[in-house]
Protein backbone atom coordinates (compact mmCIF):
# COMPACT_ATOMS: atom_id res chain seq x y z
CA UNK A 1 0.00 0.00 0.00
CA UNK A 2 1.70 3.23 -1.18
CA UNK A 3 1.24 6.57 0.58
CA UNK A 4 -0.93 8.28 -1.73
CA UNK A 5 -3.61 6.05 -0.71
CA UNK A 6 -3.71 6.41 3.41
CA UNK A 7 -6.95 8.34 4.05
CA UNK A 8 -6.16 11.98 4.27
CA UNK A 9 -9.47 13.21 2.72
CA UNK A 10 -12.31 14.59 5.27
CA UNK A 11 -15.37 12.61 4.32
CA UNK A 12 -17.87 13.67 6.65
CA UNK A 13 -17.86 15.08 10.55
CA UNK A 14 -20.08 13.57 12.58
CA UNK A 15 -21.77 15.59 14.70
CA UNK A 16 -23.88 15.01 18.13
CA UNK A 17 -22.08 13.99 21.27
CA UNK A 18 -21.92 16.99 23.99
CA UNK A 19 -18.22 17.19 24.98
CA UNK A 20 -15.08 14.70 24.08
CA UNK A 21 -15.43 11.72 22.27
CA UNK A 22 -13.32 9.10 24.02
CA UNK A 23 -13.95 6.23 21.42
CA UNK A 24 -14.88 5.31 17.94
CA UNK A 25 -14.90 2.02 16.09
CA UNK A 26 -15.81 0.46 12.91
CA UNK A 27 -17.98 -2.69 13.14
CA UNK A 28 -16.68 -5.92 11.60
CA UNK A 29 -17.79 -4.77 8.03
CA UNK A 30 -16.75 -1.37 8.07
CA UNK A 31 -20.15 0.02 6.90
CA UNK A 32 -20.93 1.52 10.16
CA UNK A 33 -19.70 2.77 13.61
CA UNK A 34 -20.26 3.38 17.50
CA UNK A 35 -18.85 6.20 19.38
CA UNK A 36 -19.23 6.75 23.65
CA UNK A 37 -17.76 10.02 25.28
CA UNK A 38 -18.21 12.14 28.25
CA UNK A 39 -22.19 12.98 27.45
CA UNK A 40 -22.32 9.24 28.92
CA UNK A 41 -23.93 7.87 25.26
CA UNK A 42 -23.33 5.54 22.81
CA UNK A 43 -24.15 6.87 19.63
CA UNK A 44 -24.58 4.35 16.00
CA UNK A 45 -23.11 6.27 12.94
CA UNK A 46 -23.21 5.57 9.07
CA UNK A 47 -19.87 7.44 8.93
CA UNK A 48 -19.70 7.30 5.11
CA UNK A 49 -23.28 9.30 4.50
CA UNK A 50 -22.52 10.93 7.59
CA UNK A 51 -25.84 10.07 9.24
CA UNK A 52 -26.65 9.34 12.86
CA UNK A 53 -28.71 6.30 13.59
CA UNK A 54 -29.66 5.45 17.40
CA UNK A 55 -28.38 6.51 20.58
CA UNK A 56 -27.56 4.46 23.55
CA UNK A 57 -28.35 5.86 27.12
CA UNK A 58 -28.22 3.86 30.26
CA UNK A 59 -24.44 5.07 31.58
CA UNK A 60 -24.36 7.09 34.94
CA UNK A 61 -21.12 8.58 34.14
CA UNK A 62 -18.96 9.42 30.95
CA UNK A 63 -18.35 5.63 28.46
CA UNK A 64 -14.81 4.82 27.47
CA UNK A 65 -15.29 1.96 25.21
CA UNK A 66 -17.46 0.25 23.26
CA UNK A 67 -17.20 -2.95 21.46
CA UNK A 68 -20.06 -4.48 18.92
CA UNK A 69 -20.57 -8.34 17.68
CA UNK A 70 -19.24 -9.50 14.35
CA UNK A 71 -23.29 -9.54 13.89
CA UNK A 72 -23.78 -6.56 14.67
CA UNK A 73 -26.46 -7.56 17.18
CA UNK A 74 -25.40 -6.81 20.19
CA UNK A 75 -22.67 -4.23 21.75
CA UNK A 76 -20.70 -4.23 25.33
CA UNK A 77 -20.01 -0.67 26.75
CA UNK A 78 -18.04 0.44 29.88
CA UNK A 79 -17.10 3.39 31.99
CA UNK A 80 -16.93 5.77 35.00
CA UNK A 81 -20.05 3.97 36.73
CA UNK A 82 -17.78 0.79 37.17
CA UNK A 83 -20.13 -1.68 35.09
CA UNK A 84 -20.13 -3.84 32.01
CA UNK A 85 -23.62 -2.79 29.96
CA UNK A 86 -24.73 -5.68 27.22
CA UNK A 87 -26.60 -4.19 24.89
CA UNK A 88 -29.95 -5.31 22.04
CA UNK A 89 -28.57 -3.07 19.56
CA UNK A 90 -31.79 -3.07 17.10
CA UNK A 91 -33.78 -2.38 20.76
CA UNK A 92 -31.45 -0.04 22.23
CA UNK A 93 -32.12 -2.07 25.46
CA UNK A 94 -29.81 -3.42 28.06
CA UNK A 95 -29.85 -6.88 28.51
CA UNK A 96 -27.26 -7.19 31.55
CA UNK A 97 -24.86 -5.42 33.87
CA UNK A 98 -22.12 -6.97 34.86
CA UNK A 99 -20.95 -5.04 38.24
CA UNK A 100 -17.64 -6.49 40.42
CA UNK A 101 -15.06 -3.84 39.58
CA UNK A 102 -14.17 -1.64 42.15
CA UNK A 103 -13.21 1.61 39.73
CA UNK A 104 -13.72 3.03 36.34
CA UNK A 105 -13.69 0.33 33.37
CA UNK A 106 -11.30 1.81 30.79
CA UNK A 107 -11.80 -1.14 27.94
CA UNK A 108 -14.17 -3.55 26.61
CA UNK A 109 -14.06 -6.37 24.27
CA UNK A 110 -15.95 -9.44 22.84
CA UNK A 111 -14.17 -12.63 22.40
CA UNK A 112 -14.75 -14.27 18.93
CA UNK A 113 -18.03 -15.85 19.45
CA UNK A 114 -19.89 -13.18 21.26
CA UNK A 115 -20.25 -15.12 24.25
CA UNK A 116 -17.69 -13.63 26.76
CA UNK A 117 -16.86 -9.97 27.33
CA UNK A 118 -13.58 -9.47 29.04
CA UNK A 119 -13.27 -5.94 30.71
CA UNK A 120 -9.95 -3.60 31.74
CA UNK A 121 -10.50 -1.91 35.05
CA UNK A 122 -8.86 0.93 36.83
CA UNK A 123 -9.12 -1.37 39.97
CA UNK A 124 -5.64 -3.32 38.09
CA UNK A 125 -7.77 -6.42 37.26
CA UNK A 126 -9.07 -7.84 33.64
CA UNK A 127 -12.22 -9.50 33.93
CA UNK A 128 -14.27 -12.30 31.76
CA UNK A 129 -18.34 -11.95 32.21
CA UNK A 130 -20.40 -14.70 30.17
CA UNK A 131 -22.94 -12.85 28.50
CA UNK A 132 -25.42 -16.25 28.04
CA UNK A 133 -25.38 -16.56 32.29
CA UNK A 134 -27.25 -14.87 34.56
CA UNK A 135 -25.25 -14.82 36.93
CA UNK A 136 -23.35 -11.23 38.00
CA UNK A 137 -20.37 -13.02 38.92
CA UNK A 138 -17.55 -13.04 36.53
CA UNK A 139 -16.16 -15.94 35.64
CA UNK A 140 -12.49 -15.15 35.70
CA UNK A 141 -10.73 -12.42 37.57
CA UNK A 142 -6.74 -11.64 36.20
CA UNK A 143 -5.38 -9.02 38.85
CA UNK A 144 -1.38 -9.70 38.26
CA UNK A 145 -1.28 -6.05 37.37
CA UNK A 146 0.29 -3.82 39.30
CA UNK A 147 -1.71 -0.75 38.37
CA UNK A 148 -4.12 0.22 36.22
CA UNK A 149 -5.40 -1.95 32.76
CA UNK A 150 -6.26 0.58 29.99
CA UNK A 151 -6.66 -1.58 27.31
CA UNK A 152 -7.28 -5.23 26.38
CA UNK A 153 -7.05 -7.71 23.26
CA UNK A 154 -8.00 -11.23 22.91
CA UNK A 155 -7.49 -13.80 20.29
CA UNK A 156 -8.68 -17.26 20.17
CA UNK A 157 -7.29 -18.16 23.13
CA UNK A 158 -5.75 -15.56 24.79
CA UNK A 159 -6.71 -12.35 26.61
CA UNK A 160 -3.83 -9.46 26.43
CA UNK A 161 -3.57 -6.51 28.95
CA UNK A 162 -1.86 -3.22 28.79
CA UNK A 163 -1.77 -1.50 31.89
CA UNK A 164 -0.10 1.68 33.67
CA UNK A 165 2.50 -0.52 35.14
CA UNK A 166 4.82 -0.55 32.01
CA UNK A 167 3.74 -4.38 31.22
CA UNK A 168 1.64 -5.88 28.52
CA UNK A 169 0.87 -9.30 30.02
CA UNK A 170 -0.39 -12.47 27.49
CA UNK A 171 -2.40 -14.78 29.32
CA UNK A 172 -3.11 -18.31 27.68
CA UNK A 173 -6.24 -19.00 29.21
CA UNK A 174 -6.17 -23.06 28.10
CA UNK A 175 -3.00 -23.86 29.55
CA UNK A 176 -2.76 -21.16 32.54
CA UNK A 177 0.14 -19.32 31.64
CA UNK A 178 1.07 -15.61 31.78
CA UNK A 179 4.12 -13.95 30.03
CA UNK A 180 5.22 -10.42 30.74
CA UNK A 181 6.66 -8.02 28.90
CA UNK A 182 7.72 -5.09 30.04
CA UNK A 183 8.07 -2.07 28.02
CA UNK A 184 9.39 0.49 31.27
CA UNK A 185 6.78 3.05 30.10
CA UNK A 186 3.28 3.44 31.08
CA UNK A 187 0.97 1.28 28.68
CA UNK A 188 -1.96 2.97 27.75
CA UNK A 189 -3.19 1.21 23.95
CA UNK A 190 -2.71 -1.85 22.96
CA UNK A 191 -3.66 -3.07 19.32
CA UNK A 192 -2.93 -6.60 17.27
CA UNK A 193 -1.21 -6.47 14.01
CA UNK A 194 -4.00 -7.97 11.52
CA UNK A 195 -1.89 -11.21 11.03
CA UNK A 196 -1.51 -11.58 15.05
CA UNK A 197 1.90 -11.74 15.48
CA UNK A 198 2.64 -8.43 16.72
CA UNK A 199 1.34 -5.89 19.31
CA UNK A 200 1.40 -2.36 18.89
CA UNK A 201 1.30 -0.33 22.21
CA UNK A 202 0.92 3.43 22.99
CA UNK A 203 2.90 4.61 25.89
CA UNK A 204 2.55 7.74 27.66
CA UNK A 205 6.62 8.70 26.82
CA UNK A 206 4.98 9.45 23.61
CA UNK A 207 6.13 6.31 21.94
CA UNK A 208 4.36 3.42 20.21
CA UNK A 209 6.59 0.11 20.47
CA UNK A 210 5.94 -2.52 18.27
CA UNK A 211 6.40 -5.58 19.91
CA UNK A 212 6.83 -9.52 18.07
CA UNK A 213 4.54 -12.06 20.00
CA UNK A 214 5.99 -15.18 20.30
CA UNK A 215 9.44 -13.65 21.10
CA UNK A 216 8.61 -10.46 23.42
CA UNK A 217 11.21 -8.77 21.11
CA UNK A 218 10.92 -5.28 20.26
CA UNK A 219 10.71 -4.95 16.81
CA UNK A 220 10.26 -0.78 16.29
CA UNK A 221 9.44 2.60 17.75
CA UNK A 222 7.42 4.98 16.41
CA UNK A 223 7.91 8.76 17.32
CA UNK A 224 6.51 12.04 16.65
CA UNK A 225 3.60 12.96 17.99
CA UNK A 226 2.39 13.82 22.05
CA UNK A 227 0.47 11.42 24.34
CA UNK A 228 1.92 11.97 27.68
CA UNK A 229 -1.58 12.09 29.75
CA UNK A 230 -4.17 10.97 27.51
CA UNK A 231 -5.74 7.56 26.78
CA UNK A 232 -4.86 7.73 22.86
CA UNK A 233 -5.84 4.64 20.73
CA UNK A 234 -3.49 3.11 18.00
CA UNK A 235 -3.94 0.71 15.19
CA UNK A 236 -2.44 -0.65 12.00
CA UNK A 237 -3.65 -0.28 8.80
CA UNK A 238 -5.71 -2.77 7.00
CA UNK A 239 -2.74 -4.17 5.52
CA UNK A 240 -0.14 -3.80 8.33
CA UNK A 241 1.83 -1.98 5.88
CA UNK A 242 1.63 1.49 8.35
CA UNK A 243 1.09 2.19 12.10
CA UNK A 244 -1.52 5.22 12.66
CA UNK A 245 -2.11 7.04 15.90
CA UNK A 246 -3.71 10.04 17.63
CA UNK A 247 -1.67 13.08 19.40
CA UNK A 248 -2.90 15.44 21.77
CA UNK A 249 -2.27 18.16 19.71
CA UNK A 250 -5.37 17.66 17.37
CA UNK A 251 -3.08 15.76 14.28
CA UNK A 252 -3.05 12.19 13.08
CA UNK A 253 0.27 10.37 12.30
CA UNK A 254 1.19 7.93 9.83
CA UNK A 255 4.14 5.71 10.08
CA UNK A 256 5.60 3.11 7.87
CA UNK A 257 5.71 0.00 9.93
CA UNK A 258 9.28 -0.94 9.13
CA UNK A 259 11.39 1.90 9.05
CA UNK A 260 9.04 3.74 11.62
CA UNK A 261 9.58 7.51 9.19
CA UNK A 262 6.38 9.36 9.26
CA UNK A 263 5.00 9.12 5.85
CA UNK A 264 2.01 11.42 6.43
CA UNK A 265 0.78 13.78 9.53
CA UNK A 266 -2.44 15.78 8.99
CA UNK A 267 -4.25 18.07 11.77
CA UNK A 268 -7.69 16.08 11.84
CA UNK A 269 -9.34 18.12 14.60
CA UNK A 270 -9.00 21.45 16.97
CA UNK A 271 -8.16 19.60 19.88
CA UNK A 272 -6.81 15.56 21.53
CA UNK A 273 -7.34 12.86 19.03
CA UNK A 274 -8.61 10.11 21.50
CA UNK A 275 -9.43 7.30 19.40
CA UNK A 276 -8.59 6.00 15.77
CA UNK A 277 -10.16 3.05 14.22
CA UNK A 278 -8.88 2.21 10.19
CA UNK A 279 -11.62 0.40 7.98
CA UNK A 280 -11.03 -3.55 7.72
CA UNK A 281 -11.25 -3.51 3.75
CA UNK A 282 -11.64 -0.24 2.03
CA UNK A 283 -8.49 2.96 2.92
CA UNK A 284 -10.93 4.88 5.04
CA UNK A 285 -10.28 5.64 8.52
CA UNK A 286 -12.69 7.25 11.85
CA UNK A 287 -10.94 9.15 13.93
CA UNK A 288 -12.64 11.11 17.42
CA UNK A 289 -12.05 13.83 19.57
CA UNK A 290 -12.16 15.53 22.61
CA UNK A 291 -13.41 18.36 20.40
CA UNK A 292 -16.66 16.70 20.38
CA UNK A 293 -16.83 15.20 16.69
CA UNK A 294 -16.17 12.22 14.90
CA UNK A 295 -14.47 12.30 11.82
CA UNK A 296 -14.61 10.26 8.31
CA UNK A 297 -11.35 10.21 6.94
CA UNK A 298 -11.00 8.62 2.91
CA UNK A 299 -8.21 9.01 0.26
Amino acid sequence: MSVADLPRKEANVLKGHEGAVLAARFNSDGNYCLSCGKDRTIRLWNPHRGIHIKTYKSHGREVRDVHVTPDNSKLCSCGGDRQIFYWDVSTGRVIRKFRGHEGEVNAVKFNDYSSVVVSAGYDQSLRAWDCRSHSTEPIQIIDSFQDSVMSVCLTKTEIIGGSVDGIVRTFDIRIGREISDDLGQPVNCISMSNDGNCILASCLDSTLRLLDRSTGEQLQEYKGHTCKSYKLDCCLTNTDAHVTGGSEDGFVYFWDLVDASVVSSFRAHASVVTSVSYHPKDNCMITASVDGTIRTWKT
